[in-house]
């Protein structure tokens, strides 16, 4: 059974067409989905913004109706000399919903679409407690087998849904986007499956390397087995499940797309194409409690424990939620390789958006922590911070 990048090879010639002449030179032959990770500064800036003509998604349709992003009390943000230096596509900052800041670089715009990476990840754990709330899950202590019977015998045997969405499920990963022959980089290969799902079948093969719960351990492939999961718990694609929860009646403006392999299941730890703005939303959903007017999206109590630390990582003062990065100060956010963040401050009541081309997929951005201080300085000295804090 071919797998993605049996697909990728064709789909990267109509790609080279639509592009400006610049873009098609700078667009390397993809022969495997893992060169992504080593494109050229020139093909990444191009490519990020049309990655659904680069490999197939599966739409991720918009209600008829966009929900309004207001302009607030523009902020006083110096970022040319950031955005040059970090490659960076958009830069949005929303406090209660209302646009205080949003600039676009590398010949994105509004109207455009930017691949989120792993930004993915925190939406598919997202349907998670939507599917639970919907009764199609039973809860997060449910093994996983219930749903993947497929990974009898494995690594994963015995794991919890819980287990899965805080990656500690003890079972071996290479997830280093510099190492080509890493389990990130092959995933996508092409190979026999024998009739299984693919990433059942290459999950299934991995060893167990810690108890499941001992030890957290970043993997993609593990986001991916959650979305094969809620595909088989709710019966329904992935790009469904989040149009018919989120994206439509939330108000998103444009329609999305998700990034699906040979048997079109979704790859749910990566790639959702969405406008600068419609990152924003997503953001503020979750920053007004996962709800939609009156109606609940999520269990009660699901974003206290998905947005807060629930596995150590290793670090002092950051953690792991349900697919949330979290902070000891109180903020969280969903982040992609090439850098690419969504950063909700629950105490500013703000979200922070930034999309970006970074030369290296991975890395620590001192740049990026300095803009996030510099936002939030903003905010704490304008008017709209007391105005909003009050409402």
């Amino acid at each position: 059974m071919r797998h993605l990048s049996g697909l990728i090879g064709t789909a990267a010639l109509a790609f080279s067409v639509a592009l400006p002449a610049s873009a098609q030179t700078a667009l390397p032959t993809l022969e495997k989905p893992s060169q992504v990770l080593f494109w050229s500064q020139e093909a990444r800036e191009a490519g990020f913004r049309a990655m659904d003509r680069i490999v197939p998604h599966r739409v991720i349709k918009a209600g008829p109706h966009a929900r309004e992003l207001p302009q607030g009390t523009p902020l006083s943000l110096d970022v040319d000399a950031y955005m040059q230096a970090e490659h960076t596509a958009g830069i949005l900052v929303l406090q209660d919903g209302r646009v205080r800041f949003e600039r676009y670089g590398l010949d994105f715009g509004p109207e455009g679409r930017w691949t989120s990476f792993s930004v993915a990840k925190s939406l598919t754990s997202t349907l998670v407690g939507a599917a639970i709330a919907d009764g199609y899950i039973e809860s997060l202590e449910t093994p996983i087998m219930r749903y993947l019977p497929e990974l009898e015998g494995s690594a994963y045997d015995g794991v919890t849904v819980r287990q899965l969405l805080t990656m500690t499920s003890g079972a071996d990963w290479n997830e280093d986007y510099t190492d080509p022959n890493a389990d990130v980089a092959r995933f996508f290969e092409p190979h026999e499956t024998d009739g299984m799902d693919p990433t059942l079948h290459y999950m299934r093969q991995l060893k167990r390397a810690a108890e499941p719960g001992s030890r957290w351990h970043y993997s993609t492939g593990e986001t991916n087995l959650v979305g094969v999961l809620l595909t088989r718990a709710t019966g329904k694609p992935l790009a469904d499940y989040l149009s018919e929860k989120l994206w439509g009646p939330y108000g998103m403006e444009q329609d999305a797309g998700w990034m699906i392999d040979a048997v079109g299941q979704e790859a749910s730890g990566c790639c959702v194409m969405a406008s600068l703005r419609d990152w924003g939303r997503v953001g503020q959903f979750i920053l007004d409690g996962g709800k939609i007017g009156d109606s609940d999206v999520l269990p009660e109590g699901w974003l206290e424990q998905a947005t807060t630390k629930q596995a150590d990582i290793g670090e002092p003062v950051e953690g792991y939620g349900f697919q949330w990065w979290t902070h000891d100060n109180g903020r969280f956010g969903a982040y992609g390789i090439f850098g690419q963040s969504i950063t909700i401050d629950p105490n500013r009541r703000t979200v922070v958006v930034i999309l970006s081309a970074w030369p290296t997929a991975t890395g620590r951005s001192p740049q990026r922590s300095r803009l996030l201080q510099q936002v939030a300085a903003a905010v704490d000295a304008s008017p709209q911070a007391s105005s909003a804090t009050s409402q």
